[in-house]
C-alpha cells in the first residue's frame, strides 16, 4: 500500500515503528492547510514559514516523546499547535512596546539600540553581540541549549523542560549556571 493512501494514524504508527518517510508523507498531506492558516493570520510569508517549521517541530517532538495520543483528530491537533504559536507570537510582540517618532521606532527596553546614533555605536553593538554569541557557544551543551531556547526561541522554562525531557527546576538550574559561566567569561575577557 502506498503511503499517500494511508490514514493519518497509520502513518504515525509506521513512523513510530521506524519509517521516517511516513512523517514526510504526513507533513506533505497537511502542509498547505497549516501554512495557509498561519499566513492568513500573520500576513508575513517569512514569519509564517518559521511558525510552520516550529509547528511541525512540536508535532515531531510530541510523537517522538510518546505524548501524542491518536484520537483520530491529527489535523485539528496540528492546527491547534499552529494557532497557539501564532498567539504566542502576538503576545511576545505585544510585550515589546515601541515608541514611534517621525524618523524611527525605538524599543524602550533596548536602551543600547536607542542610543545608537553613529556607525561607530552600531559597530560596537554588533561586536558585543558577536562576543556574547561566542561565549554562549563555549558553554556546556545543556546550558547553551537552554540559553538558546529561552533567548532565541522565546520558549518558557516549562516548554524547555518538556522539550529537553527534564524538570522545570533542572531547566532553571541550567540557565542559572549558564548565566554564572557567562559572567565569569566576560569578567575574564575584561581583565585581559
Amino acid at each position: 500500500m502506498e503511503r499517500h493512501n494511508l490514514a493519518d494514524y497509520e502513518l504515525i504508527k509506521q513512523y513510530i515503528s521506524g519509517d521516517s518517510q511516513c512523517l514526510e508523507a504526513l507533513i506533505n498531506r497537511h502542509k498547505n492547510k497549516v501554512y495557509s492558516y498561519i499566513v492568513m493570520n500573520v500576513r508575513d510569508r517569512e514569519l509564517a514559514e518559521d511558525l510552520f517549521q516550529d509547528t511541525f517541530i512540536k508535532v515531531v517532538r510530541s510523537i517522538d516523546s510518546g505524548t501524542y495520543t491518536d484520537d483520530g483528530k491529527f489535523l485539528p491537533w496540528v492546527m491547534r499547535i499552529a494557532h497557539n504559536l501564532v498567539i504566542d507570537y502576538y503576545r511576545r510582540a505585544k510585550h515589546m512596546p515601541t515608541i514611534s517618532t517621525d524618523a524611527q521606532e525605538y524599543n524602550p527596553i533596548d536602551l543600547m539600540g536607542a542610543r545608537e546614533s553613529s556607525a561607530e555605536d552600531k559597530l560596537v553593538r554588533r561586536q558585543q553581540i558577536a562576543e556574547l554569541k561566542q561565549y554562549i557557544r563555549q558553554l556546556p551543551s545543556e546550558q547553551r541549549d537552554v540559553v538558546l531556547y529561552r533567548c532565541e526561541y522565546d520558549m518558557s522554562f516549562k516548554e524547555i523542560a518538556e522539550y529537553t525531557g527534564v524538570s522545570i527546576n533542572t531547566a532553571l538550574g541550567r540557565m542559572r549556571y549558564a548565566i554564572i559561566n557567562l559572567r565569569k567569561m566576560m569578567k575574564v575577557a575584561v581583565e585581559l
